[in-house]
């Protein structure tokens, strides 16, 4: 085990270790994870990122035999393992059959999917032994650690047409000019409406042309304490809070990450308002809404509004399915438009044993023939702006998940910036109990963010 894998297992681990214990960070309960299939939500494990995979326990048919495409190799067939993750059964059963596509129309090849519970640990552990998959996923907020590591092969530019995927999804997966792995699907984050209630307000449904102050003034409408009902959910989540942060003009750090950013008036100006919309009662988090995320709050019909990416589709669709709701962009802040691009991407060891086959799975799966057949249920985006206009035609009232790929900023940071979102999130939750200002959040992330790019 190389010292360098060493020491990053160690402080993954700890890192989750303290998730775990809370610590007055992101909410990990039965969220749907952040990069599956529906690319879901970026929770702490994931961001650690990954914040935080949340996959569900192996079903019983994902414990199954190999299919007969993928029996047992024999002669000189190649056997490759793809490992990931998964929130549903439908994304198992799906990639599954996108696996038994490839192994089918690929004799010398045997690919077996392995999708695991605690993603990060088993990668990282497969990682530090050694031995890791020939092909798997890495979502945009970890990459730095794993370029920082040596652990993988630059193979972006090696897949069919790469200037295809949309620009803000190479972005998040390239790092000092080099773009890394290609991106299976994507989310944006967008607004979710109750229409019903909005209907019994009498307050018009957002349009895409929505401000700060429209947000505002519906969600104090919308608000009727005394029935339990908010006007929005909001997470003490750096996940979400970061969108109204580029909205508002700021940003992180500057873009050679040379220092942190977040001493500007933007970053407060970002920041009152978020806290400002729970403080004066207009919006409230999850667990004041006995649950455990913003979308479960939403589809108890306790939140008339939330701000999640499309992995909410499909959990609406299974366990609210008479929600009568809409969807539309992101408010536009004092700085313009702006929203989060979660994405995730497939990527090949720097020591793969077959690294022309891996490779070759790798471009397979988000080429136009792996990424149609991925994406034709509506449980992920397609990362190909040539692959846009069919989807929409599939799914014309997911538009505005789509619309915002056009000016998403990508979830990636440096290395270690873990440390950096758990003093957010942290801070953030002192702030909406009123024990923290929001100048002492900032003040507190700034200097983690500090200490973290002085290391680098």
């Amino acid at each position: 085990m190389s010292k360098k894998w060493f020491t990053f297992l160690v402080v993954a681990l700890v890192a989750m270790l303290l998730v775990a214990c809370g610590g007055g960070g992101t909410e990990t309960t039965a969220e749907p994870t952040a990069d599956t299939g529906a690319v879901v939500e970026p929770t702490e494990e994931m961001v650690e990122e990954p914040t935080e995979e949340m996959a569900e326990e192996p079903t019983e048919e994902m414990a199954e035999e190999p299919t007969e495409e993928a029996a047992a190799p024999s002669g000189d067939v190649i056997e490759l393992q793809l490992m990931g993750w998964s929130s549903s059964d439908a994304e198992n059963a799906r990639l599954q059959e996108m696996v038994d596509t490839y192994n089918a129309n690929n004799p010398g090849v045997v690919v077996t999917l392995n999708q695991v519970p605690d993603y990060d640990t088993v990668l990282q552990t497969a990682m530090a032994g050694g031995e890791p998959p020939d092909v798997f996923y890495i979502d945009s907020f970890r990459l730095p650690d794993y370029v920082a590591a040596n652990s993988l092969m630059p193979i972006g530019d090696q897949m069919d047409d790469p200037d295809d995927f949309y620009p803000s999804l190479r972005q998040a997966f390239t790092i000092d000019d080099t773009f890394w792995c290609p991106p299976k699907d994507f989310s944006t984050l967008a607004l979710q409406y109750n229409k019903d209630l909005f209907d019994a307000a009498g307050v018009e449904y957002p349009t895409p042309d929505w401000t700060w102050d429209d947000m505002r003034t519906a969600a104090e409408a919308l608000t009727d304490a005394d029935a339990g009902v908010y006007g929005l959910v909001l997470p003490a989540d750096m996940a979400r809070w970061i969108a109204f942060l580029y909205q508002a003009g700021g940003t992180v750090a500057t873009d050679d990450f040379s220092a942190m950013t977040l001493d500007s008036p933007e970053a407060l100006e970002a920041t009152d308002f978020y806290v400002n919309m729970v403080l004066d009662g207009f919006a409230a988090q999850p667990s004041d809404l006995d649950s455990g995320w913003p979308g479960e709050a939403f589809g108890k019909g306790v939140a008339a509004m939330a701000l999640e990416g499309n992995w909410i589709v499909p959990f609406l669709q299974d366990q609210f399915p008479d929600l009568n709701w809409g969807v539309t962009e992101l408010p536009a802040g004092p700085g313009g438009d702006a929203t989060m691009a979660f994405t995730v991407c497939y990527g090949v060891a720097a020591d793969a044993p077959h690294p022309e086959e891996s490779i070759a799975l790798a471009n397979w799966l988000t080429g136009a023939e792996g990424m149609a057949q991925w994406t034709d249920l509506g449980l992920a985006m397609p990362t190909r702006q040539s692959l846009s206009d069919g989807w929409l035609e599939q799914f014309p009232d997911l538009e505005p998940f789509l619309a915002g790929a056009e000016y998403a900023r990508p979830w990636q940071f440096r290395p270690g910036f873990s440390d950096v979102m758990n003093a957010f999130n942290s801070g953030l939750q002192q702030a909406f109990t009123g024990v923290y200002t929001t100048d002492q959040v900032l003040s507190d992330t700034q200097e983690a963010g500090t200490e973290v790019l002085g290391n680098q």
